[in-house]
């Protein structure tokens, strides 16, 4: 998939909308507009990377830099037990879009009670935004701004 019909790259450039947490020059961070938990949250680099294997390992050393920055703020905004944060390479190994993200899932003790990760759903803009707000705020309070 080329950088020109990439929805994150679509996000980035501002053509499509996206609940945003935090922007620099190099990394957006919104809200997954599918999320497996209410808080989750994808770290984005802002140049097109297909998979990890073609970001220079610079890039990906910055990228996982500002990772617990936000999980922190994640896990305070919505109250979470835990979390987990995945980042997936290929279609074999479930990467819906092909550029690099990593998702940070906030997890809460009764969200699995049969081991499984709970279902997706499409979350309303309206709820994407009120968490990214919250999520903005605590992420104020951090290194990252």
């Amino acid at each position: 998939m080329s950088a020109k019909s990439c929805i994150f790259c679509s996000i980035i450039s501002g053509q499509q909308p996206g609940a945003q947490v935090y922007r620099d020059s190099n990394f957006l961070v919104i809200m997954d507009k599918y999320p497996i938990n209410k808080g989750h949250t994808l770290v984005i680099p802002t140049k097109h990377y297909e998979n990890l294997l073609q970001m220079p390992s610079a890039e990906v050393g910055r990228l996982y830099s500002i990772v617990p920055a936000v999980a922190k703020a994640v896990v305070s905004a919505v109250k979470a037990d835990g979390f987990n944060v995945g980042q997936n390479n290929g279609v074999a190994a479930n990467q819906i879009v092909p550029h690099v993200h990593v998702h940070i899932v906030p997890r809460f003790i009764d969200d699995s009670p049969d081991g499984r990760w709970p279902a997706r759903a499409v979350a309303p803009n309206e709820d994407l935004a009120d968490v990214a707000k919250k999520i903005k705020d605590k992420i104020a309070l951090s290194h990252l701004t």
